[in-house]
């Protein structure tokens, strides 16, 4: 992958400057580091992974990522509140990717922006088996050709698409969380029972729209895709309410996700706690 053309200084710099809630002393401080993918002006993706402190079996792996829509600030400074608490949680079984903000360049403009800096919405922009037949007529059709909500010329058209779609395929995610706003709702993809409640988020499933991650991981994939809907894209919930919401998905990950061993070839050979690098 390309070299970003910010640095992890100058990145926090931007992030903590557009964030009070996140601010650039606590961005330095969470212990991210760039990925490897950018955005298309050329911003590091940044990724934290947290290992499991206490092991039963080999741990499960958990996706969590905010910002894909750059507009959603709340998003971001939610999952920056969780990678403190997964940094002092005791006994954590699961291990975590962690990515908070995808769409850095949408979340840098002021206004801050849905989509991408080429106006992509990155969250219809995933090659799901409908794209080619149904993406662009749905958005001309359903949509109106809202500009919000354009899936690209073509699927994995961005870098930050790409990067996802390639963070997925090497880390092997046994779920993926997405946080997101302003529906206050939660909603769900793919095997198991759908979660009734997270907190103050009940189920609400919005459906499946071609492009979309909970299409492509959820449906396509076969693995549990989480969207949690903030009630505020500029608004964090309280302390309160954003703890329960952990509470509870912790819970339901813990109770739904499979209990057996993965096959081998599912077992990653580089986690942290068997010597391997740390988020590389």
């Amino acid at each position: 992958m390309a070299t970003p053309l910010v640095s992890l200084q100058k990145a926090c710099e931007l992030i903590g400057g557009r964030l009070q809630s996140v601010g650039v002393e606590n961005c330095l401080n969470a212990g991210l580091r760039p990925s490897g993918g950018q955005s298309v002006n050329g911003l590091p993706i940044l990724w934290r992974d947290f290992a499991p402190t206490s092991r039963k079996a080999t741990p499960r792996r958990i996706l969590l990522i905010g910002g894909i829509h750059g507009d959603e600030l709340s998003s971001v400074s939610t999952v920056f509140q969780w990678m403190k608490e997964l940094e002092t949680k005791q006994d954590q079984a699961f291990y975590w990717r962690v990515a908070p903000c995808v769409n850095p360049d949408g979340m840098l403009l002021r206004p801050p922006t849905r989509v991408n800096a080429r106006g992509v919405d990155l969250n219809r922009n995933f090659m799901t088996p409908d794209w080619k037949s149904d993406a662009l007529a749905y958005w001309e059709n359903r949509t109106r050709k809202d500009p919000r909500r354009y899936p690209g010329p073509s699927p994995l058209s961005e870098p930050e698409s790409r990067w996802l779609d390639e963070a997925i395929k090497a880390f092997r995610p046994d779920a993926i969380v997405s946080v997101h706003a302003p529906y206050g709702l939660l909603d769900y993809d793919g095997p198991a029972q759908a979660p009734e409640n997270f907190g103050y988020l009940h189920l609400h499933q919005l459906g499946t729209y071609p492009g979309s991650l909970g299409n492509y991981a959820g449906v396509y994939l076969g693995m549990p895709v989480i969207t949690l809907e903030l009630p505020h894209a500029g608004i964090m919930p309280s302390s309160a309410q954003s703890q329960r919401i952990w509470n509870d998905m912790l819970q339901w990950l813990e109770k739904n996700l499979p209990k057996t061993e993965p096959a081998l070839y599912q077992r990653l050979d580089d986690h942290p706690w068997n010597g391997g690098n740390e988020g590389r």
